[in-house]
């Protein structure tokens, strides 16, 4: 035995040597794909962490504590009724609109709470496919038969996808909750409306905090974005708010955490980022430096960002190297792609999934993405293949999902998102063109 890991050994640092050896650095086109990959993850630092992330492990960690796993399995449990379930999952995920990376965090907390895998993966699949908002973009933009089309697979993904994960892996989560049902009864004081009030704010921050009209310079969307940091605010107080009112926490440290905010705003009126990261950091001090359920809120957050932020800055870099950003390429050129992904032949339209499942779609970024390979020759079918795939799975989310669920019920999750998207897009190229 010893003798085969010494083997291992002098294997892997010859593979190591190798690829240092022969480190294509001074190349062009790797030097590019080097400076992608690193401008990808800076975007991306500066769009999604601080909006988008860090509300969402603040929202996960609630989750573990303030719901009770008695509730958790009531409505998305393995053996919660069924039709339930799924309408429980798809609705939630529908209402975040988030992208593939910011659900990861809830999903994870509501997995971990209990939920049965079929409910869960529904709920993974839904939050960043089923977006209202950039359905209507892609049927403005791509055409009404591609905006239809992908409103109407979508949902039946999501529930068909939870259905053959729960059918696959049966209720291997319910023991989970069996062994610690017990140990997280009912919130303490707090009725499920005052609950429910209390995780609706959460969400409404998330929401509008990320909130954008897609390019659209009329309209109801449009209207709606124009007051989306007006919405924010008013949602931020309202949570701040309730935490005053229906937690045990120091009023004064939540007086002096709105009034910290405030000030930020004040002083920088340009920038939304301050303000944003001043009241994060007051909302964790005033947990850190509290008892109880509050402190084991922060620390449960903790957990979460432990987890997953590695794991997607990661796969955001190896993302970046691999294929770049929007409007940009790195070692894969952008023509092999459009080149790959003309007609309606099933080639194309599963080199569309994978290519979509690997890449790394901002929310709404996708429609601009595929207006751009659609005239460069992409076939109708792949382009709904593209959109179905892409949105609810990038590199960084197939990381982060391993981490949680392990690796077969991950490698199941994302052949299924991959087969379904490549047999849509085919279907669909059939009747209305490659």
């Amino acid at each position: 035995m010893d003798k085969y890991k010494e083997h291992k050994t002098l294997a892997l640092l010859l593979f190591v040597f190798a690829f240092c050896y022969y480190l294509p650095v001074g190349t062009v086109t790797f030097d590019k794909a080097i400076l992608e990959s690193l401008h990808l993850l800076k975007w991306y630092a500066r769009e999604h962490v601080v909006l988008c992330l860090i509300p969402a492990f603040f929202i996960a960690g609630a989750i573990g504590v303030f719901v009770s796993q008695a509730s958790v399995m009531k409505y998305l449990g393995a053996k919660a009724n069924k039709v339930l379930a799924y309408c429980v999952a798809s609705i939630s995920g529908t209402i975040l609109a988030v992208c593939s990376c910011t659900v990861l965090p809830l999903f994870g907390g509501i997995y971990k709470m209990g939920a049965g895998i079929g409910p869960a993966c529904a709920f993974l699949y839904s939050g960043p496919a089923i977006n209202v908002l950039a359905i209507a973009l892609t049927a403005r933009v791509l055409g009404f038969e591609l905006g239809i089309a992908r409103a109407i697979c979508a949902v039946l993904f999501s529930i068909f996808i939870g259905l053959m994960m729960s059918v696959i892996f049966g209720d291997e989560n319910s023991g989970i909750v069996a062994q610690s049902m017990d140990d997280n009864g009912e919130e303490e004081g707090r009725s499920l409306l005052q609950n429910g009030l209390y995780f609706a704010s959460m969400v409404a921050i998330l929401v509008f905090a990320n909130f954008g009209a897609g390019g659209s310079t009329s309209g109801f969307w449009f209207q709606l974005a124009s007051y989306k940091w007006h919405l924010t605010i008013g949602f931020s107080l309202i949570f701040a708010l309730i935490l005053a009112l229906w937690f045990k926490i120091s009023k004064i440290k939540i007086l002096i955490g709105v009034a910290v905010t405030s000030l930020a705003a004040i002083f920088f009126p340009q920038s939304v980022m301050v303000p944003f990261v001043a009241g994060i950091a007051a909302l964790s001090y005033i947990l850190v430096t509290s008892k109880g359920e509050e402190r084991d809120w922060v620390d449960q957050t903790w957990t979460f960002a432990k987890q997953i932020v590695p794991l997607l800055f990661g796969g955001v870099l190896i993302a970046g190297l691999l294929i770049g950003r929007p409007g940009s390429e790195g070692l894969i050129p952008v023509k092999w792609i459009a080149d790959s992904v003309g007609g309606n032949s099933f080639g194309a339209n599963l080199f569309a999934s994978i290519a979509g499942a690997f890449m790394y779609f901002a929310t709404l970024t996708e429609i601009p993405i595929l207006s751009g390979l659609i005239g460069a020759g992409m076939g109708k079918g792949p382009a709904l293949a593209m959109l179905l795939a892409g949105p609810a799975l990038s590199l960084p989310n197939m990381l982060v999902i391993r981490s949680i669920m392990g690796t077969k019920k991950t490698l199941v999750f994302i052949s299924l998102v991959v087969a379904m998207s490549t047999f849509a897009g085919l279907i669909f190229g059939m009747f209305y063109g490659g």
